[in-house]
């Protein structure tokens, strides 16, 4: 209530009430919801496999490879919600959720989509 709040102030009661819809279906729901910060990759990039860790690093889920292969290692780092312990995992277009994109979460609070172009 009190980060509702603090945005209303800050961004206007509109984008308070997204960003505690955008919240609720990420955190609690498990849900995606598109307005998730999104990094794009190439169509071709994706169809020969994009590593996890540069997918983790173009997302700005991790600041460097070894940031992100850390993250792997504790077991915070998720692909469509399922936890990933090989930090030489290449993503394809088979990670493709119905709606296009690629959910990566570090953590419970830290999410963003990948997106091919």
């Amino acid at each position: 209530m009190l980060a509702t709040e603090v945005t209303a102030i800050v961004h206007g009661r509109d984008a308070a009430i997204r960003a505690a819809s955008t919240a609720s279906a990420t955190f609690e729901a498990g849900g995606i919801d598109l307005s998730l910060p999104t990094a794009t990759v190439s169509h071709a990039e994706l169809a020969t496999g994009l590593g996890i860790l540069a997918a983790l690093v173009t997302a700005g889920l991790a600041g460097s490879n070894g940031e992100a292969r850390r993250h792997i290692q504790s077991g915070a780092v998720r692909v469509n919600d399922a936890v990933i312990e090989d930090d030489k995992l290449n993503i394809g277009d088979n990670a493709l959720l119905p709606e296009g994109v690629i959910k990566l979460s570090v953590g419970k609070k830290r999410h963003a989509l990948i997106k091919p172009v």
